[in-house]
């Protein structure tokens, strides 16, 4: 039953949250959008910024000789100079990309919430604004990667959905923060799912109960979450309002409905970019590690099938987020950069990561380790050879010239 066929009279409030290098971009690229669209978003974007004190360079632009040395707030720096110097230095901002060191107060009123930080961070931010948010809010999560327990695989936006009580999409591709900041044209892909109970009729009405049809999960069973409706008096958040947010003419977006594919593609590709590095490293060439990322995407829509089979959709391997992602994966993020270099020097992955990362970890490791432990408590490893050879490399149990066996053995 239709509630309201009147206009909407609310505008979208937009928070990112988050603000590093690919945080930053994407609030960048938003706020250039709500300016344009300021029929359906407020164009302020709040961007939360966990503060710091930040010396500015001697050779920046926005170097003050009447500051000189002195740390000053990212966030005074940001709202004053329209430029995060720290971790988007030398790329200006829309005025209206507004700075905030208040997680609470920039989530507070907002509608649109977009989730931009380190996958181990995620879980500290929902636990301090749950219950401080619009509960009719909608989310896009903008972090790759699942949490994979020997239990369950956890797709990230769910679990932002269940701790929060709301809804969140997915954004992922092949997408480098610094060339979009640049505004080097690519493209990605958004998978979000609209509940039943945010679809509009099609004179832009609410639909009231949706006929009874109900929201469901990653796997096709009613939702455990209770979803309060975007309110009527607000503009619908569908495929075409975030597209209207996110699409630029430098950022292509495609819109689908595939979380666990867009979730799932993401974060299985950094296990085969691993793959890659090494049969590189070892001398292989180009024809070979081909071989290798077609293996690899055959056992991530496998995996998808098994553990998915009520929602996976086959041809999102196909969007920016599937195939591209991969490529760009296998031949120039860190998982293959840092995974070719152990091969070159004959050392182990953890021996690189321990020398050369200064601290920080190698997503693919912990993504290697923490699915073929799902796998192995299932008794199905023997049907992914390529995720279990990496394991074995990771690991050294598997020599990486024995790699062409696993092909003669298919």
């Amino acid at each position: 039953m239709a509630v309201s066929s009147d206009p909407p009279r609310f505008k979208h409030k937009v928070t990112v949250v988050g603000s590093g290098n690919w945080g930053t971009t994407v609030a960048k690229l938003v706020a250039e959008n709500t300016r344009e669209n300021s029929d359906i978003f407020e164009e302020d974007v709040q961007m939360w910024v966990y503060e710091e004190n930040v010396v500015i360079p001697l050779d920046s632009p926005k170097y003050d000789p009447a500051v000189g040395d002195e740390p000053q707030k990212l966030t005074s720096i940001i709202n004053t100079y329209h430029e995060n110097v720290k971790y988007l230095p030398n790329i200006p901002l829309p005025p209206n990309v507004i700075a905030n060191p208040s997680l609470l107060d920039a989530v507070k009123g907002s509608s649109i919430l977009i989730f931009n930080l380190p996958h181990e961070f995620i879980g500290n931010v929902c636990r301090q604004i749950k219950g401080h948010i619009l509960p009719s809010a909608r989310g896009i999560s903008c972090i790759k990667g699942v949490t994979v327990t020997e239990d369950k695989v956890e797709l990230i936006c769910e679990y932002i959905s269940e701790t929060l009580g709301i809804y969140c999409g997915a954004l992922s591709g092949a997408n480098i923060a610094n060339e979009i900041a640049n505004e080097l044209w690519c493209e990605t892909t958004i998978a979000y799912n609209t509940p039943p109970c945010d679809r509009r009729g099609e004179n832009g009405a609410a639909n009231g109960d949706a006929g009874g049809e109900v929201h469901r999960d990653a796997r096709g069973q009613p939702s455990k979450v209770k979803l309060m409706p975007v309110p009527h008096d607000y503009p619908p958040v569908d495929h075409t309002v975030l597209h209207k947010l996110f699409n630029r003419p430098y950022f292509t977006v495609s819109m689908v409905s595939d979380v666990v594919g867009v979730s799932l593609a993401g974060a299985l590709k950094n296990i085969v970019a691993l793959a890659c590095g090494f049969i590189e490293g070892h001398g292989w060439n180009m024809t070979a590690k081909t071989a290798v990322m077609r293996r690899g995407m055959l056992e991530t829509i496998q995996f998808c099938q098994e553990f998915f089979p009520e929602t996976i959709q086959e041809m999102t391997f196909w969007e920016s987020a599937g195939w591209s992602d991969m490529i760009v994966s296998c031949t120039s993020a860190r998982n293959w950069r840092y995974s070719k270099m152990a091969a070159e020097r004959g050392v182990s992955l953890h021996e690189i990561e321990r020398t050369e990362l200064n601290g920080q970890k190698l997503q693919g490791i912990s993504t290697t380790k923490e699915v073929m432990s799902f796998l192995k408590a299932r008794g199905v490893q023997d049907k992914y050879p390529l995720f279990t050879a990496v394991e074995g490399i990771v690991d050294g149990t598997f020599k990486m010239e024995n790699i062409p066996v696993l092909f003669r053995q298919q």
